[in-house]
């Protein structure tokens, strides 16, 4: 054979691979209904968000200002200094935290603090309020500007309504906006005193008035949508340098922090009751992670009382007197986070975090016998130490994978179920090597799980999804499913912004791709996994519904072209005709954006697409067929 002709078979082969041929293009598939593992858990299309970026605050939270309690000085951080007067960034008598501005002013002048970079949608209504301590003699305002002192608008506070210890009074006031700004030209808030003598300013605070209970609108929307059952919160490396008693009681008195494990400033108005109501507003489960990196069990204790606990306990009166008397019952809590990792603040060594886990366990399950505790793990030597020493005292195991990206699409694609599977694996041969495992079954959680790469356009590690990706979390729960008898819980991390399924902006907020593809399969998907036999580069996965009366089948297509598909199905009868759902991308590169018009969506089709005579799909796709089962 000459060069030559080798040099073409080799390239008909690595285009055959890549789907680049038809015989590529046209594959069977075989399922059987006959063959079938155990049910999917629903807990497979959790979530994770933490404190860290804009996936809280700037995503879920609807606070516009950034450091509203003045953690950093004006004119070192967000805010500038407005005047003249003489400024002081006072400790004593501070509002909250360690300090809060202070002015004298000698005269009349103008004086106070503004914030830039503001995005206002013109027509929409906005709340806010202040809180202030000023002579009779001082005026003060509250200013907006629009288009970069292009427009401004000058808002009237209301009277009095509270007043602290300290002296301090509480105005609220509301506008709206006489002007939009389009993400170029930004607009600005200003507070401004007029008159002699001592001003000081507490905390400020400004979010569009759609608001829920403090949550953005349009976030809550998405969400609800995405319909996951569950969420971890509220880390994550924050956790092992999180005091939870920091995150309760009156929002305003709450101390700012620097963030323990990531950049910026934890302003602490996302607490334990605001995650639960946010649990609340969007029907989902909570998933509790406590300090094991910091924190040692005596607060954990207090924690779980607080949130489990009745009202006559200790802690329970606490969660009363702030507002919520009936216990809000958790089930799954995290014993930690990443402990083994050197970015861990508390990491240890695995033999003293077996002791740490056993010492919390034995104590939350004493405190609250209904609870189900997951414990820090990590594949390989980690894992086979806890597993030996905890084997008593895990209910089920975390696991977290995150993978970059391969030039390759086909390849990148697979890169989330391959280490899926190798995780499952490698639990399987734990069972079949660890004496301590004889008879138990101990699942996995895969609290945390994405692909993490490229520019962060999104705030701290806000990065940007494409279609590929989209793809590639498709593939890595159709390889869930082929695992249901081993994974309790995946939580896709971190839902908002953060490396998440849904992106914001100042304005706006919309679904990547990968968001698209979980909400599809969340609310599409059937439960009961069949066996399913088909050939890369495709991945096809099939599963009945609860009631067994529909086929739900999803076929990832990861090459640039059509693919078509014959099927072979055993031990069922189908009906003719199904609903066709599809996610199709033009470019393996193509994103949506949530300050630009939708360019990927999930489509919807009744199709006579009959599996009998084969069915087609696009190229770079997602298809999900509901077929009636007879």
């Amino acid at each position: 054979m000459t060069i030559y002709k080798r040099f073409i078979l080799a390239l008909c082969y690595t285009l055959a691979l890549a789907g680049g041929l038809t015989r590529a293009q046209e594959t069977t598939v075989v399922i059987d209904a006959t063959s079938q593992t155990e049910p999917i858990s629903p807990y497979i299309y959790g979530q994770f968000i933490e404190h860290l970026g804009r996936c809280i605050y700037g995503g879920i939270w609807a606070e516009m200002l950034q450091d509203r309690k003045f953690y950093d000085a004006p004119a070192l951080g967000v805010w500038s200094l407005v005047g003249e007067a003489k400024f002081a960034h006072e400790k004593e008598g501070a509002f909250v935290g360690k300090a809060s501005p202070k002015w004298n002013s000698d005269n009349d002048d103008v004086f106070g603090v503004e914030q830039a970079n503001l995005q206002f949608v013109e027509g929409r209504d906005y709340v806010g309020y202040i809180w202030t301590k000023t002579q009779e003699n001082q005026k003060i305002v509250v200013r907006l500007t629009y288009g970069n002192g292009a427009n401004t608008q000058e808002v009237a506070l209301g009277e009095p309504s509270e007043k602290d210890e300290l002296g301090y009074v509480k105005r609220a006031f509301t506008f709206r906006a006489k002007t939009g700004t389009d993400g170029k030209v930004f607009g600005s808030l200003a507070i401004l005193f007029t008159g002699k003598g001592e001003a000081r300013l507490g905390t400020v605070s400004l979010m569009p008035a759609d608001n829920i209970d403090g949550m953005r609108r349009d976030t809550l929307t998405l969400l609800r949508e995405l319909n996951a059952p569950i969420y971890r919160w509220p880390g994550g490396n924050f956790v092992s340098g999180y005091n939870w008693r920091d995150g309760i009681g009156p929002r305003d008195k709450r101390p700012p922090r620097k963030n323990p494990a990531w950049q910026g400033i934890e302003h602490n108005d996302f607490g334990i009751d605001e995650f639960m109501l946010f649990c609340k507003h969007i029907q989902t489960e909570p998933d509790i992670a406590v300090n094991t990196g910091s924190g040692q069990v005596d607060s954990a204790l207090a924690e779980l009382q607080y949130v489990n606990g009745a009202a006559d306990t200790p802690e329970g009166k606490n969660r009363a007197k702030n507002g919520h008397a009936e216990p809000y019952a958790v089930r799954y809590w995290c014993i930690g986070n990443e402990m083994f990792g050197n970015w861990q603040i508390g990491h240890m060594p695995t033999e003293q975090y077996a002791l740490k886990n056993n010492e919390f366990v034995d104590a939350f399950r004493q405190a609250d016998p209904n609870v189900r505790l997951i414990c820090v793990g990590d594949v390989g030597k980690w894992d086979e130490v806890i597993l030996r020493e905890c084997a008593e005292h895990i209910d089920v195991l975390s696991e977290h994978i995150y993978t970059q990206e391969k030039g390759d699409v086909v390849e990148h694609v697979r890169l989330l179920a391959n280490r899926i599977r190798q995780v499952a694996d490698a639990h399987r041969k734990y069972r079949q090597d660890i004496p301590q495992l004889k008879g138990k079954d101990i699942r996995i959680a895969m609290d945390e799980w994405n692909y993490w790469y490229g520019p962060h356009v999104f705030g701290e590690l806000g990065t940007r999804y494409f279609v590929k990706d989209g793809l590639g979390v498709a593939v890595g729960l159709h390889e869930y499913y082929r695992n249901s008898d081993i994974y309790e819980m995946a939580n896709y991390a971190q839902t908002v912004n953060v490396i998440g399924c849904i992106k914001t902006s100042q304005t706006g907020a919309q679904f990547e791709t990968t968001g698209l593809v979980l909400k599809l399969y969340r609310n599409h998907f059937g439960v009961q996994p069949l066996m399913v036999e088909a050939k890369a580069p495709y991945d096809v996965a099939a599963a009945l519904t609860q009631d067994g009366k529909t086929l739900t089948l999803a076929i990832v297509n990861p090459t640039e072209q059509e693919a078509s598909f014959n099927f072979q199905v055993n031990g069922l009868q189908l009906a003719k005709g199904a609903t066709k759902y599809e996610i199709i991308g033009k470019n393996a590169m193509d994103y949506n954006d949530p300050d630009q018009p939708q360019k990927i969506d999930i489509a919807q089709t009744q199709t006579d697409d009959d599996l009998d005579k084969g069915v087609k799909v696009a190229p770079l796709s997602v298809t999900l067929f509901e077929i009636a089962v007879k």
